[in-house]
């Protein structure tokens, strides 16, 4: 009898294992990531997960003289290094180059979630603790390198979003908009700041930036602010005030939902037509071609889908209720990035000085996949806008974040264009800003 209590025991153990093992596969991509980029991106059915593809890039940083890839008539240089992980930029109107050093702030995750997610941010060389510091970078003799690297504001709360209207700096907290003063030249603001809102950090406080973007009239300042899960998976309790645009109106000290359904919006960006944009972090585990992340114009009232729905009305199975009524008044995105290729930084370049080709558009710096096989962006891309709308297919321009083994140099996060028209690109891997000019 024991023989085979025995023998029955191990056929269940046996198939237990080979269960974990075929949930634990990788979904493999079936399309190049050119399919699902551009304009109409080819959208296939989703090949839903229990446990998502993991495929981050280990890390292995830059080593002295090293440096990414710049397309032809292009060069790179470090501008700042030996930060403490850089995320967002600002330029100020004098050529001082604000940058954020910062993450997201402890999270207090337990079981198998937890131990997934410090997991990967480690492999993704994201685990370090906050600075929760704004420095300052001045290239005052104009040679492309900061001499001066300074801290600016201390004693933040992952702070990110940075803008400036008039003489007064407001600072996106990760819970909350403060204001602090600043006069031209500074170099450090001991002032206290003061709060103007608040935003929903509730825990686990997933996507955690909050960007911000003056309006060219300067009576108004907007705020992405991403979801706090995947698909609503923690109660949609938790995700008010997420996922959305906001708009705030300095004067009447008022915030209001612009537009919704954006699943994790950071970049945000005017086009010279004095039209707001924003790039997304789309949905995972449908596998390895779906959901194309994007660029979207953001329209007053508009509902960009998340959760039920993606791409202008394809709908996510997972999500209950499912809510078909909501399709019609949905806005589809107006260009995909790829699938999981995690767009950060947004910065149009038509006061940019990198060439005739490099101006009508806008530069998006592609993060990195994590659960996409085989890894999709570790880039920085120009957008086409050839008649004031993006179109075709995107220019490199820059590549080699990973190296021929497909490890990690770095992982290039914000954008900004300084003041002499070159473009500046963090790397919150590498720990540096680099500096992209034309060729002399």
């Amino acid at each position: 009898m024991w023989k085979h209590v025995r023998n029955i025991t191990l056929i269940f153990v046996a198939l237990g294992l080979i269960g974990v093992w075929y949930i634990t596969r990788p979904d493999v991509a079936q399309l190049p990531l050119d399919a699902v980029t551009g304009p109409t991106p080819q959208i296939t059915a989703g090949r839903e997960q229990i446990f998502p593809t993991i495929a981050v890039a280990d890390v292995d940083r830059w080593k002295t003289g090293e440096a990414p890839v710049v397309a032809p008539g292009l060069v790179v240089e470090r501008f700042a290094e030996g930060l403490d992980h850089p995320r967002n930029l600002y330029t100020l109107p004098n050529g001082d180059i604000l940058v954020a050093e910062t993450n997201s702030p402890p999270r207090k995750m337990g079981g198998v979630e937890g131990f997934v997610m410090k997991w990967l941010m480690g492999k993704a060389g994201a685990d370090v603790p906050s600075a929760n510091r704004i420095t300052l970078l001045r290239d005052a003799n104009g040679d492309g390198q900061a001499e001066l690297k300074t801290p600016f504001l201390t004693g933040l709360n992952s702070p990110f979003g940075m803008v400036l209207i008039g003489e007064k700096l407001y600072v996106a907290n990760t819970n909350g908009l403060l204001v602090f003063p600043y006069k031209t030249g500074d170099t450090k603001i001991t002032a206290k700041g003061k709060e103007l809102t608040k935003f929903n950090a509730r825990a686990p406080n997933n996507h955690w930036t909050r960007n911000l973007a003056a309006s060219p009239d300067g009576k108004k300042i907007y705020i992405s602010v991403g979801s706090n899960s995947n698909i609503g998976d923690n109660g949609m309790e938790t995700e008010v005030g997420r996922a959305m645009v906001f708009e705030y109106d300095i004067a009447k000290d008022k915030k209001i939902p612009y537009a919704i359904g954006l699943r994790n919006p950071v970049g945000l960006g005017w086009d010279k037509a004095g039209r707001l944009w924003t790039v997304v972090n789309e949905r995972d585990m449908l596998g390895s071609d779906l959901v194309p992340d994007y660029l979207a114009l953001v329209e007053f009232g508009a509902d960009y889908g998340w959760p039920q729905h993606y791409w202008g009305g394809f709908t996510d199975t997972r999500v209950k209720p499912l809510k078909p009524e909501k399709r019609e008044y949905e806005r589809r995105p107006d260009y995909a990035l790829g699938a999981h290729t995690a767009p950060l930084g947004l910065a149009f370049g038509y006061n940019g000085k990198l060439g005739a080709g490099l101006t009508e558009g806008a530069f998006v710096a592609r993060h990195g996949s994590w659960n996409r096989k085989p890894v999709s962006g570790y880039d920085v891309i120009f957008v086409p806008f050839p008649k004031g709308e993006p179109a075709g297919k995107p220019v490199n321009v820059l590549t080699g974040f990973l190296d021929k083994d497909g490890k990690a140099q770095g992982r290039p996060s914000m954008l900004a264009l300084a003041k002499d028209g070159t473009l500046l690109v963090s790397d919150d891997v590498g720990n540096i800003v680099w500096r992209v000019r034309a060729k002399d």
